[in-house]
């Protein structure tokens, strides 16, 4: 194995020590299964909730979006939002929607990977699957706040409603349009992810640092001694 390949990947661990500490090895590969299994599953359930309540419904409609598709009354909603110019959901994020099925799979790929390697690259690998519910955050602010800005000057009650920001989470509205939004078991799923491979590298730095510092102090010698030879 090339010093590039050894050094990018981390050293391996010896058969006798694996089995000596096999907990202390184990550990962090368990922890980081568990981390992908969650992301992956997300895929499945509601990332957002959100409920519109408006005099025509008193009973309120119903949006929950997935990471892939929208789902309830977006029909009913979009309807509505025509009114004071607001554009069609479906015009929202129609590109994360297309990608975040295969940007998951990658992810999960990714914090697999970083199980088998035993260096600081270790962590840039699973860096996005921690950073993902952020990410979700802002890109669903960002489309909230394009969409809440950017009204059709020429709807019908465009001179009622001035721009304005929807509300990500929790209670919002504009006149008399009230919502209520929150994350779903999706989007949970995806921080437990994130924290479980944040405690998944702490027990993988308490596990492969001595070893990779025994490997790095071992090099010099071991050059050395191939130039004495």
């Amino acid at each position: 194995m090339s010093s590039f390949i050894q050094t990018l990947i981390g050293p391996r661990v010896p058969l006798e020590e694996l089995r000596a500490h096999r907990g202390r090895y184990l550990t962090p590969t368990l922890i980081l299964m568990m981390a992908r299994v969650t992301l992956l599953v997300s895929i499945f359930f509601p990332y957002w909730h959100m409920e519109l309540v408006a005099p025509q419904y008193p009973n309120g409609l119903f949006l929950t979006a997935y990471v892939n598709n929208l789902a309830g009354d977006v029909r009913e909603i979009d309807g509505l939002n025509h009114y004071i110019g607001m554009r069609p959901l479906g015009e929202a994020a129609a590109f994360e929607r297309t990608a975040s099925v295969w940007v998951i799979i990658a992810m999960f790929l990714m914090v697999e990977g970083a199980a088998f390697v035993h260096s600081k690259w270790a962590v840039l690998m699973a860096l996005p699957a921690v950073s993902f519910p952020l990410g979700f955050i802002a890109d669903l602010h960002f489309w909230m706040k394009s969409f809440g800005l950017n009204l059709d000057p020429g709807a019908p009650l465009s001179s009622s409603v001035k721009p304005f920001v929807p509300t990500v989470i929790g209670e919002g509205g504009i006149g008399q349009f009230k919502t209520f939004a929150e994350f779903g078991v999706g989007y949970w799923l995806a921080i437990a992810c994130a924290v479980l491979t944040i405690i998944g590298f702490y027990f993988h730095r308490r596990a492969y640092r001595p070893v990779y510092m025994q490997m790095r102090i071992a090099r010099p010698g071991a050059a050395a001694g191939k130039r004495r030879g």
